[in-house]
């Protein structure tokens, strides 16, 4: 899967659970510091990702990430 099209349904993903505008977020917007995202956006952002890719995510190694590329390169990686 081509990384674009992770970022185009990980930008639907953080919409649809923060409800933001995310036409600006690209690969080096920061989670907490630009989409101030806490720990639960993010366990929620794991959960959906989880369940869109049908895929198991390490939930420390989730809560690490600080860029929403960090996640794009990480299910790059996975699928």
């Amino acid at each position: 899967m081509k990384k674009e099209d992770i970022l185009e349904k990980l930008k639907g993903i953080i919409q649809e659970i923060m409800k933001i505008d995310v036409s600006g977020i690209t690969d080096s917007t920061r989670l907490k510091e630009d989409l101030k995202a806490d720990s639960l956006d993010k366990i929620n952002m794991l959960m959906a990702l989880e369940e869109a890719y049908d895929i198991e995510m390490d939930e420390d190694e989730a809560l690490a990430f600080k860029t929403v590329g960090d996640v794009v390169d990480y299910l790059t990686r996975e699928l």
